[in-house]
């Protein structure tokens, strides 16, 4: 049994997690907790080993209950949040909740009910999070460094990059996009993400890096030097003309596991590069991105995956490593220069 605690203010809300929670058969919740404060004697009495927690509490929130947490006691959180703290879903991935789950409705709702698979889904799934990997990533966020002096001058190898992730993704790119130098060329990320988070996340990043970072619109021309988030709930696709490559966005298919699919997208994205493309694959749970990955190495593209080292789960990676499609199998800070390497036409940098 995974033992669980449960943090939040609202009473209808703790209740609701608990029922949730303990309908899947395989979750125990041992405590739960009125705010930060409360939820840190709870951890101290029970060490569950999972936590759910609120954002928005009084006393203490869940932004400083996060950072005692991983400086004292590093557990797997799931980060529940309101539509008034969508926006600060991120600042809690970053300070180390490993995934996140919206409220429908306001901050008591009648209508978390509506999250039982999700939750259930992602409980389970973090349990299995690396969480030195997560404390590790807290204390080393630093700008990569890539050399802004050996870009330009002639095209480079690469036409495009295109990026997956799930669990764990969010920081993980927030890092890779903290450069000191922007890589020319077009990068298209298939983030497993709800809608409007997708759109909060770009605008984040954006907002962080030098790169230009825009949630994906269908018909829009892809340019070097800027990012493309795929939006949630909806498929995105790179398609080529004679005026250069552009985004297809749709609608998700009943049929669809993922939306955005990282399989769609680097699938497509193959097609339309052939030996031109390389294809990313971060952390996340799950097998999104295998199969199109092995597509992306046998027509020529270059394969990068996270490796164990960095990544907060492995499953996709491993996935992607296990179906033969990768060339490299690198931690998260060293790829950014590995992609920088491959786009100016060398195998790994100096």
């Amino acid at each position: 049994m995974i033992r669980a605690v449960v943090i939040d203010d609202s009473a209808y809300n703790r209740v609701t997690l608990t029922r949730i929670l303990e309908s899947s058969g395989h979750i125990q919740v041992v405590a739960t907790a009125v705010n930060g404060e409360d939820g840190i004697k709870q951890v101290l009495r029970h060490g569950p080993d999972l936590i759910t927690l609120d954002l928005e509490m009084p006393v203490m929130d869940g932004f400083a209950f996060l950072r005692w947490l991983m400086a004292n006691r590093p557990t797997p959180v799931i980060a529940v949040s309101s539509r008034s703290s969508d926006r600060s879903v991120f600042k809690a991935l970053e300070l180390g909740a490993v995934d996140f789950i919206a409220k429908p409705g306001g901050r008591v709702s009648s209508r978390l009910e509506e999250i039982q698979r999700d939750l259930i889904e992602k409980a389970l799934e973090i349990t299995k999070a690396e969480l030195n990997n997560v404390t590790r990533r807290i204390q080393e966020a630093t700008p990569v460094g890539l050399k802004p002096e050996e870009l330009g001058g002639e095209a480079g190898h690469v036409d495009l990059v295109v990026i997956g992730a799930s669990t764990g993704g969010p920081p993980a790119l927030q890092t890779m996009f903290n450069t000191e130098a922007v890589l020319p060329v077009p990068f298209v990320i298939a983030q497993h993400m709800p809608a409007t988070f997708t759109r909060l996340f770009a605008e984040r990043v954006n907002r962080l890096s030098r790169y230009e970072v825009r949630e994906a619109e269908d018909g829009q021309r892809l340019r070097p030097g800027w990012v493309y988030v795929a939006p949630g709930g909806q498929q995105t696709r790179v398609g080529r003309d004679r005026k250069g490559m552009r985004l297809e966005v749709a609608d998700r298919k009943v049929t669809d596991l993922y939306a955005p699919s990282v399989n769609d997208l680097f699938r497509s994205a193959s097609e339309a590069c052939e030996d031109r493309l390389l294809a990313v694959v971060l952390t996340g749970m799950g097998d999104d991105g295998a199969t199109a990955m092995k597509g992306v190495r046998d027509a020529g593209g270059r394969t990068i995956a996270e490796s164990a080292d960095t990544a907060i789960i492995f499953g996709m990676p491993a996935e992607a490593i296990r179906a033969g499609g990768v060339e490299f199998v690198l931690p998260l800070h060293e790829i950014p220069g590995v992609i920088q390497s491959i786009f100016l036409g060398k195998e790994r940098p100096n």
